[in-house]
């Protein structure tokens, strides 16, 4: 016979764990961000067709062959890019995938795009977005040790919307980590 204690916890169970599993999956591990960086980009470039950082920045057909992963757990007050104390363990593991990457690979270059969602003023938002990828960049080097020169910063605002809304949505305010090495001269 089933108690009503067993049938209460199956039901907080049957609750509880798709919002966990949706969370754990927001904030992939070092080792998930390690092999997603470290994979094949989908086209390799001839010498001669490589670019600069800047030019790779401003091409959408080069950054879509990239390696790259979305991280959009990181959470940023309204308006603000300032990373809170109590997001930093979801930072550190975002600096452990990047410092097991470099010591694979002292040559990988990593391009941190802040995204936001389409809410508030195009100019605001490519700010806003700017100022994310550098306080994130800022972090990961001042706290947590990882080489400036193995990061570029870059802010899309609202050009890249992964749920195409006018409105709020927290799946298009992002910070995606795409390796660029490959593509660069």
């Amino acid at each position: 016979m089933i108690s009503r204690r067993t049938v209460a916890a199956a039901l907080v169970a049957a609750i509880a764990l798709p919002g966990l599993a949706l969370a754990q999956a927001q904030t992939p591990s070092a080792a998930q961000i390690e092999r997603t960086l470290e994979a094949t980009p989908r086209m390799k470039l001839r010498p001669s067709e490589r670019v600069t950082i800047r030019e790779f920045k401003r091409r959408p057909d080069l950054r879509r062959m990239a390696p790259s992963i979305d991280i959009q757990s990181i959470n940023f007050a309204f308006g603000s890019a300032a990373i809170a104390p109590s997001q930093y363990g979801k930072v550190e593991n975002i600096a452990d995938g990047l410092h097991r990457l470099l010591r694979r690979d002292r040559h990988a270059r990593v391009l941190i795009e802040g995204h936001t969602d389409a809410v508030g003023s195009f100019a605001s938002n490519q700010a806003l977005s700017e100022q994310r990828a550098a306080s994130l960049k800022r972090t990961l080097v001042r706290e947590f040790g990882v080489p400036g020169y193995a990061l570029e910063t870059v802010g899309y605002g609202e050009e890249f919307l992964l749920v195409p809304t006018q409105n709020e949505n927290w799946r298009n305010r992002r910070v995606t980590l795409r390796r660029f090495d490959d593509f660069i001269r």
